[in-house]
């Protein structure tokens, strides 16, 4: 009798000790949609499959980054347009911030219109004795003589240092960075045939060729024309996280996008 009530009181303090043990708790995983600039990108699912209001493939991702997510500050990206800019620079990156909900404007020396490439012109938003301030400031290539020359730009981009989470550049914009100093001792890509004059031009950087862009921090580098989307593709990942950027590649059917094909010296950022 007594070796009966000895197994009844282990057992019941076994089970009341297994009881007590903390249960692990683990972050919900939810399904969004995969940025659309729609208030729908608000909402969260328990699901996978489509955004009933957008049609977006939904992303799944953790709660908890979904809620930083939303109170996240706004980022505002300022684009600057010198008179023969490629269209493809600017309108690739231009495209993937609209789409990831930044803000963006554009800015040239002057309230002038600029051509672009000779066919498309294009009124900029601000000068440069007026623009606003902004988190992301984006070079572009094209003829970049009427920036590269012209000491009042120069210094003006210069001065964008302190308040700038970020520079990026695309393709031969990676000349203007250059003359403004912002490339010395680091690493950069640019345009596959401008290799070896960016080289030349500026011997305190390491140019690097056959990569999509190069991360340096808070200085992006780009390859030519197409590769500027994948450069705000990374910058948007940086920002947002990886599901969120592959989201916004979703959105604008850029399937091409490799993460990988770039170069991340430093993936730390202002």
């Amino acid at each position: 009798m007594q070796k009966t009530y000895l197994i009844l009181f282990i057992l019941l303090v076994g089970s009341r000790v297994s009881f007590a043990q903390p249960i692990a708790s683990k972050d919900s995983m939810v399904y969004v949609c995969g940025p659309c600039g729609s208030s729908c990108d608000q909402l969260q699912f328990d699901k996978p499959g489509k955004c009933p209001h957008c049609g977006m493939e939904l992303v799944k991702m953790p709660l908890s980054d979904f809620k930083k997510q939303l109170a996240l500050k706004p980022v505002t990206v300022c684009f600057y347009l010198q008179d023969g800019v490629e269209v493809l620079d600017f309108a690739g990156p231009m495209e993937v911030f609209s789409v990831a909900g930044f803000n963006y404007f554009t800015v040239s020396k002057t309230y002038k219109p600029i051509k672009s490439q000779g066919v498309l012109y294009v009124t900029p938003d601000y000068s440069i004795a007026d623009a606003p301030p902004a988190d992301i400031l984006v070079v572009l290539g094209g003829n970049t003589a009427p920036a590269v020359i012209d000491s009042t730009v120069i210094n003006w981009i210069k001065a964008q240092k302190p308040q700038l989470k970020y520079y990026l550049s695309v393709c031969t914009g990676a000349f203007i960075l250059g003359r403004a100093g912002i490339l010395d001792n680091l690493t950069a890509t640019t345009y596959h045939l401008a290799i070896d004059d960016l080289t030349k031009e500026f011997p305190k950087t390491k140019v690097l060729a056959n990569t999509r862009f190069v991360d340096n921090g808070n200085v992006i580098t780009t390859a030519g024309i197409s590769a500027g989307i994948d450069g705000a593709l990374h910058l948007v990942e940086k920002l947002r996280g990886r599901p969120y950027a592959q989201g916004v590649a979703a959105t604008m059917e850029y399937d091409k996008w490799v993460p990988e094909q770039g170069l991340v010296i430093n993936a730390g950022g202002k």
